[in-house]
């Protein structure tokens, strides 16, 4: 079954904000994260999804979104379309 990596993005006061994760299915995953039900940190705000990657296994997923998580100028340069 695929696995997916998924940056989501947010702009509040002024500030961009950016989230990395993984699933198996996008949509579904988008809506738990902006009806609150995601990671504590994305509650409260309207996420919209800037970029996604699609990997055969869990395990290649995994160590996509770790080296996603510390590259803050992919991050940022992917939230530049906000």
């Amino acid at each position: 079954m695929p696995c997916f990596v998924y940056v989501l993005g947010c702009r509040t006061r002024g500030r961009v904000l950016t989230y990395v994760g993984w699933t198996l299915d996008v949509p579904r995953r988008l809506t738990q994260h902006n009806s609150g039900k995601g990671a504590r940190f994305t509650r409260g705000r309207a996420w919209v999804l800037l970029h996604t990657e699609k990997f055969r296994t869990r395990r290649q997923a995994m160590s996509r979104e770790w080296h996603l998580k510390r590259d803050r100028k992919v991050r940022r340069g992917l939230a530049r379309n906000l």
